[in-house]
């Protein structure tokens, strides 16, 4: 029991706190872990988007190294491995930060295409009922143009064709709505 007592008054007088702690294995392997899944993401970024990501040149230079080598498996995993590396050295904040900018403008792109499709689907079957409301909305929008694709759409669709003025919809709601 005396033992404990002096245990904690060691703890109190010189206040250990969790930060001082030394990692575990796990918690060291688990980072090198994470920091080379974020070394893999770079490596499979367009050259425009890696250009936006903030990075030091060994970094740059051995992202590179690995789009070259990425067919060769054990070559690849070792630059992932060495790309892990030189991260634990780098404030990793502003590439995550750079990588959730990209990520985010990608899901804003993949969001409007699919309410354009939503949009289509939803004129060429109501047809006139869902026209009016959507001029409403983007009065830079054709009636008549609407209407025409809607015809050939309902006339390819009949004769079993390739529906054509569907897809000729879409681009026009995406060149106008989206400007």
């Amino acid at each position: 029991m005396v033992a404990s007592k002096k245990n904690k008054d060691i703890e109190v007088e010189f206040d250990v706190s969790e930060d001082d702690e030394q990692l575990s294995k796990t918690q060291i392997k688990a980072q090198m872990v994470a920091m080379q899944k974020l070394g893999e993401s770079l490596v499979h970024l367009g050259q425009s988007s890696l250009a936006k990501v903030p990075m030091d040149e060994e970094l740059l230079e051995a992202v590179m190294l690995a789009r070259k080598i990425l067919r060769k498996k054990e070559g690849y995993r070792r630059q992932l491995q060495l790309i892990g590396k030189i991260m634990r050295n780098t404030d990793i904040v502003p590439i995550e930060q750079a990588l959730a900018n990209i990520k985010s403008a990608h899901k804003k792109i993949n969001n409007a295409f699919h309410e354009i499709e939503i949009l289509r689907d939803e004129i060429l079957q109501q047809g006139d009922k869902k026209i009016d409301p959507t001029i409403a909305d983007y009065p830079l929008l054709d009636r008549q143009k609407l209407r025409q694709y809607v015809r050939q759409a309902n006339k390819q669709q009949a004769e079993n064709k390739p529906p054509k003025a569907s897809r000729e919809l879409f681009q026009y709601l995406k060149q106008t709505i989206n400007g």
